[in-house]
C-alpha cells in the first residue's frame, strides 16, 4: 500500500498525540520504583490517558488485553502486565501509545529500578544511544537501511546485539503501518522514507545473543518476546516525522 503523507492539520494532530505519549511516560516515571506492580503501571497509564481525552491504543488491539506493554529484564517487547512486582536491580521498558483525535503517538523508555548492575546501566545507555543515532540517519528520500546501519553499528561496537526480527514501523492514522524500520541493515537499502510521514525508531538491544523466543498471549494475535539466553534486553522508542529537509522528533519529553 502506498504511503500517504500527512497534511498540515494531520501533522498538528500527530504532534498532540505524541506530546501526550511523552507526558504519559513522564507521569509514570514518578511512580516507577521497587515494589510497584506491572498491573499498577497499567492502571496509571490507562487512567492518565483517559484523563487527557485519549484512549490507550494497545487495549483490545488484536486482542491485547492491557493498556500498556511492560517488558522486564529479559523480556524484549510486548510484555503483558500481570502483577509482576518490580525488584531492586530490575530494568523495565514501558511502551505507551495514546490514540488522540484519531492519531497515534508511540514511545517507550527503559527505566532503572534502584541499584542496577553496571552491565544493565550500560546496556540501557547503549539502547538509548542507538535510537538517537538511528534518528540522526533519517533523511527525506533516504532508506530504512540507513537507520538500521547506524543503530547496529553502535550496538555491535559496544559489545551487544540488535534484534533483527522486530523493529520500528510507520505510524499516524494507523497504529502500525509500512515501512518496517529495522535495527540493522545496509546504507541505501530498504524502503524509502517519505517526507511528511511518521515512523518509529525503536532498536531493541540484547546483552547477549540476538536470538529470541516468541510467546503467545491467550486470545490475542500479539506475541511477546524474550531473549533466548535469558540475558537482559533494553529499548527506547521515539515517533519521528520525516520532513522535506530532515526530521522532527515528536515524542520528546
Amino acid at each position: 500500500m502506498a504511503i500517504v503523507p500527512l497534511n498540515k492539520d494531520e501533522i498538528r494532530k500527530m504532534e498532540r498525540a505524541c506530546r501526550l505519549a511523552a507526558e504519559t511516560l513522564n507521569y509514570v516515571e514518578k511512580y516507577i520504583r521497587a515494589g510497584l506492580s506491572t498491573d499498577e503501571i497499567d492502571k496509571l497509564v490507562h487512567d492518565f490517558t483517559l484523563s487527557r481525552g485519549a484512549v490507550p491504543a494497545p487495549l483490545g488491539y488484536n486482542g491485547f488485553p492491557k493498556s500498556v506493554c511492560t517488558s522486564i529484564n529479559e523480556v524484549i517487547c510486548h510484555g503483558l502486565p500481570g502483577g509482576e512486582i518490580l525488584r531492586d536491580g530490575d530494568i523495565i521498558n514501558v511502551d505507551v501509545t495514546p490514540k488522540l483525535d484519531g492519531f497515534y503517538g508511540d514511545s517507550s523508555r527503559t527505566f532503572l529500578i534502584g541499584n542496577v548492575s553496571d552491565k544493565a546501566r550500560d546496556l540501557v545507555e547503549v539502547a538509548k544511544l542507538a535510537m538517537e543515532k538511528g534518528i540522526e540517519a533519517i533523511t527525506p528520500g533516504g532508506r530504512t537501511g540507513d537507520i538500521g546501519f547506524e543503530t547496529n553499528k553502535i550496538v555491535t561496537r559496544r559489545g551487544y546485539t540488535a534484534v533483527k526480527e522486530i523493529g520500528g514501523h510507520g505510524v499516524g492514522r494507523i497504529f502500525h503501518e509500512e515501512p518496517f524500520v529495522p535495527s540493522w541493515g545496509k546504507k541505501g537499502k530498504g524502503d524509502r522514507l517519505v517526507p511528511f510521514h511518521c515512523i518509529t525508531v525503536e532498536p531493541m538491544v540484547n546483552e547477549g545473543t540476538d536470538e529470541i523466543i516468541e510467546h503467545d498471549i491467550p486470545g490475542s494475535a500479539i506475541k511477546w518476546y524474550t531473549t533466548a539466553d535469558k540475558k537482559l534486553s533494553a529499548q527506547f522508542e521515539h515517533t519521528v516525522l520525516v520532513t522535506d529537509t530532515g526530521y522532527e522528533v515528536l515524542t520528546l519529553a
